[in-house]
């Protein structure tokens, strides 16, 4: 069951990466679509909007990218986070629901609550 567990780790650090990575792209391209447009109003709102939306959706990544370092650490709290953040991640259907169901699996179990019982 170690083995399941670090990979649960690694891929929540994985979706934390690529949800920073989105969020930040998420800035350039609307922050960089205001400003080809040529209008300086334009630039300046969508601007905000980027700013807005990338910052809510990086810290919407730290969740993930915290809980998966936490759990290589065997951290008892990254562990109750990364179950959670598994139980939301069911209803985001295809990938969501196959990463929740692993991590549930993979968390939920007897080996994992021995594991994470000293913690």
């Amino acid at each position: 069951m170690t083995n399941h567990i670090k990979i649960v780790g690694w891929l929540y650090i994985i979706f934390g990466v690529l949800g920073f990575i989105g969020a930040i792209t998420l800035f350039a391209l609307l922050a960089g679509s205001g400003w080809i447009s040529g209008d300086a109003e334009a630039a300046r709102i969508t601007t905000i909007v980027g700013i807005v939306l990338g910052a809510f959706f990086g810290v919407l990544s730290l969740p993930s990218f915290a809980g998966g370092l936490g759990l290589l650490k065997n951290k008892g709290w990254a562990r109750v986070l990364i179950i959670i953040i598994g139980a939301l991640n069911l209803a985001a259907f295809p990938v969501g629901t196959i990463l929740g169901a692993y991590t549930l699996w993979g968390l939920l179990n007897d080996d994992s609550n021995r594991r994470f019982a000293g913690y």
